[in-house]
């Protein structure tokens, strides 16, 4: 008799035992599903705009319907991804086989069962995602390119290999720009040009397009009519008669692959950049973010453009 009480206490202080040692209050069926039951039950709280937030601190199932190239930039592991980033080039071969979603998918995103999901704040239904996950909203604008990939940084809690680029991308920048200056004189000017089927665009120093690397990071100048009306707003409409008004020692040039025959023309013939051939053409597409990925993809186009080397 004394025998089946001893071994009934030692059974019930076995259990108890793996009880403490199971955190998530989950069965453990291996050794490994144990260790990434834990790992998931780590979190951290990041202050979000809208209050804390309880996050994992490894989340490993993202869906990122903004501020994706953000996540991408940081190795980040996404399941979902918005149509926009979905369609850049740049992104191609790292989204092969992720789910392009939006916030009115919901089943979709569920099914996709994230950990973390990133936002806007203009976006709808941020109450129903923070159901299925939590949820960090974002206003887009608000923070400037460098600000804003260190906050995903944190988010991910990846914040030292996230200030280590920012620190390294200000110091070449800079010293690329100082370069510029150096070859072309110290009142060097570039325009940030795009069009579309209708419309001709001119750039502030923040609408993509690599305008902050070269207003911002490199700290080159844009022309006068260029301050006047598209520093504030970001960007100004143009006719294709008054192009050259807004033209700089140099033109950036965003191209698609619609109609271009304005460069046939003698508007754009006669501007003095184009004389010059000082012209760096990038790709539309592929120029519509700021995260780093495209960052580091412009600027090594523009120290080639403008130093020719790499």
């Amino acid at each position: 008799m004394k025998k089946k009480l001893l071994f009934s206490l030692i059974l019930v202080l076995l259990m108890v035992v793996s009880a403490c040692g199971n955190n998530s209050g989950a069965p453990v069926q291996d050794t490994d599903r144990s260790i990434a039951t834990n790992d998931e039950s780590e979190t951290i709280t990041y202050p979000s705009e809208n209050g804390p937030v309880e996050v994992p601190s490894n989340p490993k199932r993202i869906v990122a319907l903004t501020n994706a190239p953000n996540v991408l930039a940081l190795d980040g592991t996404l399941v979902g991804v918005d149509q926009w980033t979905n369609a850049n080039p740049l992104f191609t071969d790292k989204l092969e086989g992720i789910e392009v979603v939006s916030e009115d998918e919901l089943e979709k995103i569920i099914e996709l069962e994230p950990d973390l999901i990133i936002a806007g704040t203009e976006m709808k239904n941020l109450d129903k995602l923070g159901q299925i996950a939590p949820t960090v909203a974002f206003t887009w604008g608000k923070l400037d390119y460098l600000a804003q990939q260190l906050e995903i940084g944190k988010l991910l809690n990846k914040v030292t290999e996230t200030q280590a680029w920012i620190d390294d991308f200000k110091q070449r920048a800079e010293a690329t720009g100082k370069e510029i200056k150096a070859k072309y004189g110290e009142n060097i000017t570039v325009s940030v040009f795009e069009t579309d089927s209708k419309s001709f665009y001119v750039f502030g120093n923040n609408w993509a397009r690599g305008t902050e690397i070269l207003y911002q990071a490199m700290g080159l100048n844009m022309p006068e009519k260029v301050k006047q009306d598209a520093l504030g707003p970001g960007f100004y409409i143009l006719s294709q008669e008054v192009i050259p008004e807004y033209a700089g020692d140099f033109v950036v040039l965003s191209r698609t692959a619609g109609d271009n025959s304005y460069t046939e023309t003698k508007t754009w013939s006669e501007i003095p950049a184009v004389k010059s051939k000082n012209i760096i053409e990038i790709d539309t597409k592929a120029s519509t973010y700021s995260d780093p990925i495209t960052i580091e993809y412009l600027f090594d186009i523009y120290k080639e453009g403008f130093l020719g080397k790499m």
